[in-house]
């Protein structure tokens, strides 16, 4: 992930966040930067608060570890978003739905998308009445990479979590439920994740057959 992001020529700089002294190791080990963090986070947006504190940056992209198949291409999207509008509060990487049965993987988060791509609320199984072909228009796979505006992110960080996103385990209603707007930034495909421990050899099985993966491995290996 960390190599990948490196291939994005819209970052200035890119960290691992970890508590874990083993992933700082390998990570430094390789070149890498670290920033050591509590053991205490339970999701992302925290971590990556903590980790922001004393880095003087407008914006941060926050590019969660159970994405191994993310490409650069998706962070020049997200860059572009941010710069035609850099007073937005917060930006998530939402997929399109492959197939009527995603709708009830609770697995993976899905997102309602209204007007002007802001994302209106946040699930694990579809709450809508309508067929999949419908569907398939306004709902989209939450993908893990969100970017937030810093100093918001140091202010949501500050809430107390909210009742759906304590109930649901979706951090980003924090930022709904709180009258924010998050929006979506469409990318395509919706790429295999690792949600649940199986899905690893799906996401391996991709990086043998996609012809894109491929090429992608060998330059981050070269």
């Amino acid at each position: 992930m960390r190599r990948r992001a490196l291939l994005s020529p819209s970052l200035d700089d890119v960290y691992v966040a970890t508590c874990d002294k083993e992933i700082a190791d390998i990570v430094t080990d390789r070149g890498g930067k670290v920033i050591m963090t509590a053991n205490t986070h339970t999701n992302g947006t925290t971590r990556v608060a903590e980790a922001v504190t004393n880095i003087d940056c407008s914006h941060v992209i926050l590019l969660q570890g159970d994405e191994p198949l993310l490409l650069p291409a998706h962070i020049d999207t997200f860059a572009r978003e941010i710069m035609n509008s850099p007073e937005g509060y917060a930006w998530n990487a939402t997929g399109p739905i492959d197939s009527a049965e995603e709708l009830d993987r609770h697995s993976f988060v899905k997102c309602a998308v209204g007007i002007n791509n802001n994302i209106l609320f946040c699930f694990r199984r579809s709450p809508c009445f309508c067929e999949y072909e419908l569907q398939s228009t306004f709902v989209r796979k939450i993908l893990g990479i969100i970017a937030y505006r810093r100093d918001f992110l140091l202010e949501l960080t500050q809430i107390p979590p909210s009742p759906i996103e304590h109930a649901e385990y979706i951090e980003q209603m924090r930022i709904l439920e709180n009258g924010f707007q998050l929006k979506s930034v469409p990318v395509t495909p919706s790429l295999p994740s690792v949600n649940d421990p199986h899905e690893a050899d799906i996401v391996i099985e991709h990086l043998k057959n996609d012809d894109e993966q491929r090429r992608l491995l060998n330059k981050i290996l070269s």
